[in-house]
């Protein structure tokens, strides 16, 4: 059995950072959606937001995350924040493998990403605040749609991996024993 892993989380929750080192732990690509939809778009996705809007952004989004997860093979996806919005989006990350998220405190994440000028989300105004915002609207999805949580706050990314791949691990163990029960 091969590993399937998506990590969901707040912008500058870690999963990309995480994705990447626990991709290359595990001996599984790694797929970024939001590098992926980049390469489509030819363009940022803050480039895009601007032009087109948050609701189109979403279109593709959900269009995109629908065909990697029709990709055969082990993987490890990290998602955009916003993924988890649409219901449909939450179900195909569910079916998809192993879904972790990544949490973080909207003060933690401010302190990550106050230079970052790529999230669309969290440009202009008060980023602290618009972080507590979507933290209050998605905490409770991201939760739903996770198989595990872990906290980012304190821990180095080396602990982290290590932590996911124990996870990950114990879960390809309960899957294949699940399957032969059947």
């Amino acid at each position: 059995m091969q590993i399937r892993c998506a990590l969901v989380g707040m912008p500058g929750s870690g999963k990309s950072t995480l994705g990447r080192q626990l991709a290359q732990h595990s001996g599984v690509p790694f797929i970024d959606l939001d590098q992926r939809l980049e390469q489509t778009l030819g363009c940022s996705i803050r480039s895009y937001f601007e032009v087109a809007g948050e609701a189109c952004f979403r279109d593709l989004e959900a269009q995109a995350l629908a065909d990697v997860a029709q990709q055969p093979g082990g993987m490890l996806l990290s998602t955009g924040g916003g993924a988890v919005l649409r219901a449909d989006n939450r179900d195909v990350l569910r079916r998809f493998g192993s879904v972790f998220y990544l949490h973080a405190l909207p003060e933690e994440i401010c302190r990550r990403v106050q230079h970052d000028r790529t999230r669309p989300l969290l440009q202009g105004g008060n980023p602290l605040k618009r972080l507590r915002t979507l933290y209050a609207q998605r905490d409770g999805l991201y939760r739903e749609t996770a198989r595990h949580v872990i906290e980012t706050g304190r821990s180095s990314v080396r602990t982290l991996v290590g932590m996911a791949a124990l996870q990950l691990e114990q879960d390809l163990a309960a899957d294949a024993a699940q399957r032969a029960a059947e």
